[in-house]
């Protein structure tokens, strides 16, 4: 029995995720931050047809199959042909003239499967560079790049004789934002933290997996497509929200006190306790605090920045009440787990 998967990393660049004179250019018109990608993927020709209409910086698709006895025995596996890296592309813009860098594909990596008794293990690295120059300073020799740092994703992949497969991101590049879609083509994954600084200071040479070296993925679940809709109405909905940076250990909310604004996270991952006991940990596109503005004005849980976060802070007066409802409802981890 032949069973095949195919899963999906989409990197992009998030609205305000750069700053100094990154993001002055930005600001200038030079180059552009990208919309977020789809919430579902249908497949190869949707990914080719995203990168013509330039909305991902590169895309890693990880296609695999293995035929299996009826015993779970694995006979064959192998790759599929398709699986591989989906580069994208950079336009710059100086006054009405602009010029599009295709970006430049490093070789695919891919680990030899690890094969057991009722599964095959698939791993897969795919990464680049923009073909736009990026000078800047490093505390590594050369001390000097004048090309893009590197970007990457590594994608793990295990099919079983039942069909179901498992799926993670193990490894990626500090930047941009990447996101993972399943089988199913659902999103899945996303990594949680973009760390600018640090990518622009070490992904280049041996600090990349083309030098033996990959960087641990720090990746949270995707947040609910209700709390996507939200997103939108509160980065685009008229006023722009307050856009808020907050380091490691700070806290955003405690359980108990009064509280009227509504959160959206941007970037990282905080921790969410209640009564001392952490319940779950969420990252970007994730919509905090409905319950107080629903239920009293009173903060149900106490929300800890695990790591740097960014955070855009609405009223809730601007969002649409009914799917903020709906969130809460998604969100009663307070009373799942007293």
């Amino acid at each position: 029995m032949r069973v095949e998967s195919t899963i999906t990393s989409l990197s992009w660049i998030p609205s305000d995720s750069m700053r100094g004179w990154l993001k002055a250019g930005m600001d200038l018109g030079l180059s552009h931050y990208d919309a977020p990608p789809v919430d579902h993927l249908s497949g190869a020709e949707e990914v080719h047809r995203l990168r013509a209409d330039d909305r991902f910086r590169f895309a890693n698709v990880l296609s695999a199959w293995v035929d299996f006895d009826e015993t779970g025995t694995p006979l064959e596996w192998g790759f599929a042909p398709e699986s591989g890296v989906v580069m994208g592309s950079t336009t710059v813009r100086v006054a009405s003239v602009g010029a599009t860098f295709g970006g430049y594909a490093l070789p695919t990596l891919r680990e030899e499967p690890v094969v057991e008794q009722g599964s095959v293990h698939f791993t897969q690295t795919v990464g680049g560079r923009t073909g736009v120059p990026l000078p800047r300073p490093v505390p590594h020799a050369p001390f000097a790049m004048w090309q893009a740092p590197i970007v990457w994703t590594t994608l793990a992949l295990t099919l079983h004789p039942d069909g179901h497969v498992d799926v993670a991101m193990p490894g990626a590049s500090a930047f941009p934002r990447h996101w993972v879609y399943g089988p199913d083509g659902a999103l899945s994954l996303k990594s949680g933290l973009t760390d600018l600084d640090s990518w622009l200071a070490h992904s280049f040479g041996p600090r990349t997996p083309w030098g033996n070296l990959d960087s641990e993925a720090l990746v949270v679940e995707a947040e609910s497509a209700l709390e996507r809709q939200l997103s939108g109405g509160i980065m685009h909905g008229g006023e722009r929200p307050e856009i808020r940076r907050l380091p490691a250990g700070a806290t955003v909310t405690r359980q108990g006190e009064p509280g009227t604004e509504i959160y959206l996270v941007l970037d990282g991952v905080l921790t969410v306790d209640v009564d001392g006991k952490e319940i779950a940990q969420v990252g970007p596109g994730a919509v905090l605090g409905e319950r107080a503005v629903l239920e009293g004005g009173t903060r149900t849980s106490t929300l800890t920045a695990l790591t740097p976060v960014r955070l855009a802070v609405a009223a809730a007066d601007r969002l649409d009440l009914e799917k903020l409802r709906a969130v809460a409802e998604l969100h009663h981890r307070e009373d799942d787990d007293r």
